[in-house]
Parts: structure tokens; C-alpha cells; sequence
């Protein structure tokens, strides 16, 4: 994964429990870089290393440091480093959802060797989808799940994605049952 992963990682620990908190939290995974770089690769190991020490040392679950990294990395990460990007995205979380294909072709620009998952969007309606997740990368549903709900309160959409099908438990691929509020008029 790039740097700008395990960057924001350090910036959700730092800035919700401090400094001292993610020094420890590296030193439980074993990690010795002082700065992650943005645009340079590092082991996909690192980050999941980094994810199974916060929730060690913050006394959370795997799932809970998941989900709200996913949340930080929509409202924080994304929003404020690629903010035109993401408002490219489109107008609504149901538009911004169904352009995710080609939301990741434009990132891929920036990190040429990105291997950014492939999401399908199928029985979309006004407030409801079916998010189909495709990915190499194994153990990060709880990511996407915080994703949508991030992407939910970016969007004024109160979003929860339901995970109805896990590549874990032998289906071919993780498929979410999406759901959301349109915002108020």
C-alpha cells in the first residue's frame, strides 16, 4: 500500500488519542519508519501490522479501528487531500457510489501503481443498493463499511452498509446491502 495509507492511520491515532499512543502502537508492530512517505509503496504487512497494534493498544476491536479508519479516510484523508476529486465524484452518496470505477481510474493517475478494489453497484434504488466488493487484499469489509458511513455523512446521508456475503465464508466476493437517508430538502 502506498504511505498515504499508513499516514492516515497515524493521523486518526494522533489525533484522537495523541502522539504517545501511535509511538506505541508502532512500536507493538514492529515498525521502525519515522515518516511514511505519500506516494511510495510499503508492504501491505505494515498497514495490517499497524491496524492489529491499534486496536491492541487503544482497546478496540479490529473492526471498530476499521470502520473508523474508514470514516477518517473519507472525511479527512480524501476529503481535504483530493477534494476536487472527490466532489468529481458526483452530487449525491448514491451518484458518488455508482462513479466509483471511475473515481478509482482518475486515482490511479496520481499512484500509477495503485491496486485500487473494483466495486459493482446493482439493484440501486432512490435509498438502497447492492455494493459488490472486489479485492486482493484480504480483511478489510469493516474499511469499506466505514467508507459508506463516512461517505454518508460527507454526502448528508445517514449510510450503513450491511454485509451480506463474505469471500471469507466462500462467497466469490463481499457484497453489502447499502442503505441511506436522503438528506432533508
Amino acid at each position: 500500500m502506498y504511505g498515504l495509507v499508513n499516514k492516515a492511520i497515524e493521523e486518526l491515532v494522533t489525533t484522537g488519542y495523541g502522539e504517545e499512543k501511535w509511538e506505541a502502537i508502532k512500536t507493538k508492530a514492529g515498525v521502525d519508519v519515522e515518516v511514511f512517505i505519500s506516494n511510495q509503496g510499503y508492504s501491505d504487512e505494515i498497514t495490517y501490522k499497524l491496524v492489529g497494534a491499534a486496536s491492541e493498544v487503544l482497546g478496540l476491536t479490529v473492526r471498530e479501528v476499521l470502520i473508523a479508519f474508514g470514516e477518517h479516510w473519507v472525511l479527512k484523508t480524501a476529503l481535504h487531500g483530493y477534494g476536487a476529486l472527490m466532489r468529481s465524484g458526483g452530487g449525491s452518496l448514491k451518484e458518488f457510489l455508482i462513479n466509483l470505477p471511475n473515481f478509482h481510474t482518475r486515482v490511479q493517475m496520481i499512484y500509477p501503481q495503485l491496486q485500487p478494489p473494483r466495486f459493482e453497484c446493482l439493484d440501486v434504488t432512490d435509498t438502497s443498493m447492492s455494493l459488490h466488493y472486489h479485492t486482493r487484499r484480504p480483511g478489510l469489509t469493516d474499511f469499506v463499511v466505514g467508507l459508506v458511513q463516512g461517505l454518508g455523512k460527507l454526502y448528508h446521508s445517514p449510510a450503513a452498509a450491511e454485509v451480506v456475503a463474505l469471500k471469507t465464508e466462500g462467497a466469490d466476493h463481499d457484497i453489502f446491502h447499502v442503505t441511506w437517508t436522503l438528506p432533508a430538502a
